[in-house]
């Protein structure tokens, strides 16, 4: 396939629509929202929500399952998200203090193996 054609197809995948309405950075996070998908999604919008229905996904995770392009999936995403069938989720507060004590576990991990070890600054 050459660079034209390949163009052309990213293009059709959404429907000519170059940029995505929402603000998706490359860490977002996605999953199932509260719509089922319409009939006539495209292949790669229906794996995008088999992917998200495993489980919650970042949107980087998903252009390199799928093999495309983030800019290209920011679109697609974009319009899963219009339509509900996709969604942002919101952080789970009680979950903000297991990070924490999971970095506070991997920190004393670290010490135990290398106590000689100091971090450098800059």
């Amino acid at each position: 396939m050459d660079e034209t054609t390949t163009i052309v197809r990213l293009y059709a995948m959404t429907n000519g629509v170059t940029k995505a309405r929402h603000t998706l950075s490359l860490h977002t996070v996605l999953g199932i929202g509260h719509r089922t998908p319409r009939p006539g999604l495209s292949a790669e919008s229906v794996r995008l929500v088999e992917l998200c229905r495993q489980r919650q996904r970042p949107l980087t995770e998903l252009a390199g399952l799928l093999a495309l392009p983030v800019t290209l999936v920011r679109v697609l995403v974009s319009d899963l998200i219009d339509a509900g069938v996709l969604t942002v989720p919101k952080p789970d507060r009680r979950s903000a203090n297991s990070d924490v004590q999971l970095l506070l576990a991997v920190a004393a991990g670290i010490k135990r193996r290398h106590p000689n070890a100091r971090a450098k600054a800059g």
